[in-house]
C-alpha cells in the first residue's frame, strides 16, 4: 500500500502562489543554509554544569513583591499538592479510556467536576478545558448549537480579559459567528445565540448579573466565588482554574473549566466522568460522555478538543481538598481585605480607585503609568498591569503581607 500524501502538486503550487513563491525551496530560503559554528565552551562535568547553571540563574531577579493580576494570580500552594500530583500514578499523559485500570484518575476528575459545580452553582461540569480563553470560545460555540444555528451573532462584553477576546475572535471567525462587542448590554439581544460577560470583569468590577433573553455565559473568577454570590443566573459558567493552586508558570500552562445547567449537558465539549456501581455493587467511575468525533458521528461532535488538562485539574482538586471549604473562603476574605486595605491607603495619598465594588483587583488613576510602575519596580515591587497612560490594574492576594502593602505605599 502506498503512503497517503495529502497535498497534490496542484495544491502545493496554489499555496506557494498565495505566498508569491514559485518553488518549495523559495519557502525555506530565509533559513540559513549553514552555521558558522557555535561559540561554546569546553565540555563540563555534571557537577561543573550544575554550578555554572546556578551561577547564571543568580543573575535573574526573582524576589519581586507582586501585585499583578489580570487573570494570572500569585497564590499560596500547599507543598502536598505537587508531592501528590507528581506521583507516578498520576504523572502521565495517558487518557483514561480503560476504566478498569484508571479508577484513581477517573475518581479525581469526578471529584474535580463536583467541586467546580459546587463553587459555580451549576448542575454539572466537564473534566476541564485547555484554558480560560478556549473555555469562553467553546461556550459560545455551545450556545450556537443550543440555538440550532438559528442565530449567528454572539454578544460579548468589552470588559472581558483581552487574551480571551483574541481566542474568541479566532473561534468565531472559523465558525462564521458575528461578534457584537458591548460596554453596556443592549436591551434587545434576542437576535443573538448568547451573551458573555466576566464576573468580576477584567477591571475587577463586580456588576449585578441580569439574565438576558438568550443563553447567558458568565466567565467567573473561581477565587472570587469564595466570597461573592455564585453566578446562578448563568446557563453556562466558564473561566480559568489557575487561582486554584496552579503556579503562575510564566503565564501557562493553566486549565479552564466549563459548567452548565443539566439541560445543556450533551452540548458541552470535551468529556465527562460519571459514577456508577459495578456488577459487584461497588463504586466505579467511567468516562460517561465523550462528545468528540472519535466516539460519535463527526457532524454531532461538539468540539475538536481532544483532551483535558487532567494533571492540572488534579492539582486544583488537591488544592481544594487540602484547604477545605472553610480555608477556601478564608483565603478569599484575606485577598479581599488586602486589596481594599491597599486601595484605602492609596486614597490617603491622593491616588483614586476607579471601582465602585471589587474583590481583589481594582483600577487606579495616576498621572503617568510608566513612571508610577518604574518607581515601584525600582523598589522591587511589580505594581500592576498598565492599561493606558493613566490607568493601572492592581491586584492583591493572600501572598501580600501588611509589610508588602506598606512598601507599595512608601514607594509611590
Amino acid at each position: 500500500m502506498k503512503n497517503f500524501i495529502a497535498h497534490t502538486d496542484d495544491t502545493r503550487q496554489e499555496m506557494l502562489s498565495s505566498l508569491n513563491m514559485k518553488t518549495t525551496d523559495d519557502l525555506f530560503r530565509q533559513i540559513p543554509v549553514k552555521f558558522d559554528g557555535f561559540n561554546m565552551e569546553n565540555p563540563l562535568s555534571e557537577l561543573e554544569t550544575q554550578r555554572k547553571v546556578k551561577s547564571l540563574a543568580k543573575k535573574n531577579k526573582t524576589e519581586y513583591i507582586s501585585f499583578l493580576g489580570g487573570g494570572v494570580y500569585n497564590k499560596f500552594i500547599p507543598a502536598a499538592v505537587n508531592y501528590v500530583a507528581q506521583r507516578f500514578e498520576f504523572l502521565t499523559a495517558y487518557t483514561p479510556y480503560q476504566p478498569e485500570i484508571s479508577q484513581g484518575t477517573l475518581q479525581i476528575i469526578y471529584e474535580y467536576q463536583t467541586m467546580i459545580s459546587r463553587i459555580t452553582g451549576m448542575d454539572i461540569a466537564n473534566a476541564s478545558m485547555y484554558d480560560g480563553g478556549s473555555a469562553c470560545a467553546e461556550a459560545i460555540l455551545m450556545a450556537h448549537r443550543i440555538s440550532r444555528g438559528k442565530f449567528n451573532k454572539a454578544y460579548v462584553s468589552n470588559k472581558l480579559n483581552p487574551e480571551y477576546k483574541e481566542v474568541i475572535k479566532t473561534y468565531a471567525w472559523a465558525q462564521n459567528i458575528e461578534l457584537a462587542w458591548f460596554d453596556e448590554l443592549p436591551q434587545n439581544v434576542s437576535d443573538g445565540c448568547c451573551v458573555l460577560v466576566q464576573y468580576p470583569d477584567y477591571y475587577g468590577e463586580i456588576e449585578t448579573l441580569v439574565k438576558p433573553d438568550t443563553v447567558f455565559i458568565v466567565c467567573a473568577n473561581l477565587s472570587a466565588l469564595s466570597v461573592i454570590k455564585p453566578p446562578v443566573e448563568a446557563d453556562i459558567t466558564v473561566g480559568d482554574i489557575q487561582a486554584l493552586g496552579i503556579p503562575v508558570n510564566f503565564g501557562g500552562p493553566h486549565a479552564g473549566y466549563i459548567a452548565c445547567k443539566e439541560q445543556y449537558m450533551r452540548q458541552m465539549p470535551g468529556r465527562l466522568v460519571g459514577r456508577t456501581l459495578d456488577a459487584d455493587g461497588k463504586q466505579a467511575f467511567t468516562l460517561t460522555i465523550q462528545t468528540r468525533e472519535q466516539h460519535i458521528k463527526r457532524e454531532k461532535a461538539t468540539s475538536n478538543i481532544c483532551s483535558n488538562q487532567s494533571l492540572i485539574a488534579l492539582s486544583a482538586t488537591l488544592y481544594l481538598s487540602l484547604i477545605g471549604e472553610k480555608g477556601f473562603k478564608e483565603t478569599g476574605i484575606i485577598c479581599a481585605n488586602n486589596a481594599h486595605r491597599l486601595s484605602e491607603k492609596l486614597a490617603e495619598k491622593g491616588i483614586k480607585t476607579l471601582n465602585s465594588a471589587f474583590y481583589n483587583e481594582f483600577v487606579i488613576e495616576v498621572s503617568d503609568s510608566d513612571l508610577f510602575l518604574k518607581k515601584l519596580k525600582d523598589a522591587n515591587i511589580l505594581g500592576g498591569i498598565k492599561l493606558d497612560k493613566n490607568r493601572i490594574l492592581v491586584c492583591a492576594t493572600e501572598m501580600n503581607t501588611q509589610e508588602d502593602i506598606d512598601a507599595y505605599i512608601c514607594a509611590v
